[in-house]
C-alpha cells in the first residue's frame, strides 16, 4: 500500500529543487484539493465506520468533482474490496484508500516519457484550450534539457495561430518554419521534416488544426500528415499529444474521445488545472481512454506546464 501521508520522507527526494517543484503542484491544484478533501473530511465524523451509507455520500462527492460516474463506479468498488480484505472499518482511512485507487488508476499501464532524438510531437486539440502556448512551452522545457527544438506552424487555418506560435518561437529562441494562412498543413511538416534533418534538429514539435466541427477533415488531414512523416522521416519517433483545457470538465472527455477515433493519441496535455476545482477530469480521462497524462498546466508562467507525475498529482490533492 502506498502511503501519500507518510511525513516521515522515506525516499531521496529531499533536494530543494524536488520540494519547490511539488509546492508548486501542490499549489496548482489547490482549488481541486479543497473542493474535495474539504467535502471527504465533512463525511468523515469521529466513530464513523465505513459503510455503504459512506461510499454513497463519497460517491456523490467524486462525481461532482468531475471523476465521472463510471470511473468513480470503479473506485468506489476497488475501496469496497480494499477495506474488506484488509478488514478496515474506521472512515478516517477512507482518504488513504481513495488515494491508493486513483493513483492506481493514473499508473496503469504508463511507460515513463523519455525525450529520444530525433523526435516529432504532433500537438492537437480544438482551439480555445491552450495548444500554441502548450507548444512553447514545451520547447521550453525541451531546451532547458539541452535539446535542439524547432517549431512547425501546421494550423495553417487560422492566421493567428502561426503569428501566435512565431511569437512563442521568438520567446524561447528556436527556429519555426510556417507557410501563409490558408497553405496545406502537411507540406508545412514535410518543409519542417527537411530543416529539421538539415540543422541537426533534437525535436520537432507540430501544431495543428483543431476544427471538430468536421470530423472527417480533421481525420484526413492528420492521416496526410502522418503520412508524411512517416515516408520522410521514418528513423523519427512519433508523439501525438492531445491538448484539453481542464476547466471544461466533462467536455475535454468527450474532446478526447473524438481525437482517439480519428488520431492515435499516445499523450494527454491538461492545461488550466489551477483554473479549476474539478481536477477530478484527470483520472476520468486516463480510466476511461487509458492514454497517459504527460503534461499539467498549473499556472500561466512559462514553467507552469510541468511533467505530470501520478505520486506528486495525488499527494498534492490528498496529503
Amino acid at each position: 500500500m502506498l502511503n501519500f501521508f507518510d511525513k516521515s520522507k522515506k525516499e531521496s527526494e529531499t533536494a530543494e529543487e524536488k520540494k519547490g517543484f511539488f509546492q508548486k503542484i501542490k499549489e496548482g491544484l489547490l482549488k481541486t484539493r479543497e473542493n474535495l478533501t474539504s467535502k471527504i473530511d465533512s463525511i468523515v465524523t469521529i466513530g464513523r465506520k465505513i459503510d455503504e451509507e459512506l461510499l454513497e455520500e463519497l460517491e456523490e462527492i467524486l462525481i461532482l468533482a468531475d471523476i465521472g460516474i463510471s470511473t468513480t463506479s470503479k473506485i468506489i468498488e476497488g475501496i469496497r474490496q480494499k477495506a474488506k480484505e484488509r478488514k478496515i472499518y474506521d472512515a478516517s482511512q477512507i482518504k488513504e484508500l481513495l488515494a491508493e485507487e486513483v493513483y492506481e488508476i493514473l499508473q496503469k499501464d504508463v511507460e515513463p516519457f523519455t525525450l529520444t532524438s530525433p523526435m516529432v510531437i504532433l500537438n492537437v486539440g480544438v482551439n480555445g484550450v491552450g495548444k500554441t502556448t502548450t507548444i512553447g512551452k514545451l520547447a521550453y522545457l525541451y531546451k532547458k534539457e539541452g535539446k535542439k527544438v524547432m517549431l512547425a506552424a501546421g494550423d495553417t487555418f487560422r492566421a493567428a495561430a502561426i503569428d501566435q506560435l512565431e511569437i512563442w518561437a521568438e520567446r524561447v529562441n528556436c527556429p519555426i518554419i510556417k507557410h501563409q494562412e490558408g497553405s496545406d498543413p502537411a507540406s508545412v511538416i514535410f518543409d519542417g521534416i527537411q530543416a529539421s534533418k538539415a540543422r541537426g534538429i533534437d525535436i520537432l514539435i507540430c501544431d495543428t488544426a483543431g476544427r471538430l466541427h468536421n470530423k472527417k477533415n480533421l481525420m484526413e488531414e492528420l492521416r496526410k500528415i502522418r503520412r508524411v512523416i512517416d515516408r520522410e522521416y521514418p528513423e523519427a519517433r512519433v508523439e501525438t499529444f492531445l491538448v484539453l483545457d481542464a476547466t471544461t470538465g466533462q467536455n475535454a472527455l468527450q474532446q478526447a474521445k473524438i481525437f482517439k477515433e480519428v488520431s492515435d493519441i499516445t499523450g494527454i496535455v491538461l492545461t488550466k488545472l489551477d483554473g479549476t476545482a474539478k481536477g477530478g477530469i484527470v483520472v476520468a480521462i486516463k480510466s476511461e481512454l487509458n492514454v497517459p497524462i504527460r503534461y499539467i498546466g498549473i499556472g500561466e508562467g512559462i514553467e507552469d506546464l510541468q511533467a505530470f507525475d501520478a505520486k506528486s498529482f495525488v499527494s498534492a490533492i490528498f496529503q
